[in-house]
């Protein structure tokens, strides 16, 4: 196989073309923004979600306290 000669002008094309496919320091705290704010977002669901079993759980435990009366258990 021949090999190719590079040339400084041929290596500094290839390193800016790198530079090129970097993200922007901007455009990484925008993204640890938004990543921030679907974090944020997800911790609201899952308490809305822990507190809607929580309840159903307390409505659970009075229906079996209930019954454990009713069969005088």
């Amino acid at each position: 196989m021949k090999k190719k000669n590079i040339t400084i002008d041929d290596l500094a094309i290839m390193v800016q073309k790198g530079f090129d496919k970097t993200s922007t320091k901007e455009q990484v705290e925008k993204l640890e923004y938004r990543i921030d704010k679907v974090e944020k977002s997800l911790e609201v669901i899952q308490n809305l979600i822990i507190e809607g079993h929580r309840k159903r759980i307390e409505r659970l435990e009075t229906e079996v306290k209930e019954l454990k009366g009713l069969f005088a258990i």
